[in-house]
């Protein structure tokens, strides 16, 4: 691709079609097009890298990815929520997502970097990707709706991939598999509730043939009980 005085490259428009967004305001995209070596090469222009933008998508990226995960796996405790979002947001998803949309072929690149075959590394395509994310966001009016369509359907193909590698089994059925094979008997008691209505704390007890292995606390019944279950766990598998 060749120098322009706007620092845009040319042909965006197939860009902005793979993305399924357009853009009211062009500097948005081309600003997180723009890789940090480009810039440096080509100072007279005065313009400035996606760098600023890759710090802010970063931070949009985490705030979409939570809250999907958030709504869509109520019954999983926050460790398990944790996991997937890294899995989410870490460099080999990212840079997935770009190569998804070839955003590599819309990248401004030094020479050194292009010679270097920059279009396809990795952290300067998750980079990349994290400036776009924040293109988006800025351009609709900090508008997290647009940001979601874009996104989601992403997201929602890389969790599909995380959980066919990595099958996530919440705490109270991973105990009650365990304490099946050993053919005992599990129950859960609530032992104590304390607290107004609007603030319950509830502690659970989580018992295997009769002994009490493991003891949680939680705002609500099932919190407490996947507490327990959590604890249990550590205990059991530890014996």
């Amino acid at each position: 691709m060749g120098s322009r005085s706007d620092g845009g490259p040319r042909g965006t428009e197939f860009l902005e079609k793979a993305i399924g967004y357009a853009f009211c305001h062009r500097e948005y995209l081309y600003e997180a097009l723009r890789h940090s070596s480009w810039v440096n090469e080509n100072k007279q222009y005065g313009l400035r890298s996606n760098e600023r933008l890759e710090f802010l998508g970063d931070s949009v990226l985490s705030v979409v990815a939570s809250g999907f995960l958030f709504d869509c796996f109520s019954d999983h405790p926050e460790g398990d929520l944790t996991k997937i979002r890294a899995d989410i947001v870490c460099t080999r998803s990212l840079s997935g997502f770009a190569k998804a949309i070839d955003l590599g072929d819309y990248l401004y690149l030094g020479n050194g970097q292009e010679e270097r075959g920059g279009r396809g590394q990795d952290k300067i395509l998750e980079d990349a990707f994290e400036a776009l994310v924040a293109a988006i966001y800025l351009d609709s009016g900090k508008d997290l709706e647009k940001v979601k369509e874009f996104l989601l359907p992403l997201i929602r193909r890389e969790i599909e991939k995380i959980l066919s590698e990595h099958p996530i089994i919440d705490p109270k059925s991973h105990l009650q598999e365990i304490v099946q094979e050993a053919r005992g008997m599990l129950e859960y008691e609530i032992v104590s509730e304390s607290g107004p209505d609007h603030d319950k704390r509830y502690i659970c007890e989580v018992r295997i043939d009769h002994n009490v292995m493991g003891r949680g606390e939680g705002t609500s019944k099932k919190k407490a009980e996947i507490a327990a279950a959590e604890d249990a766990l550590r205990t059991y598998i530890v014996e």
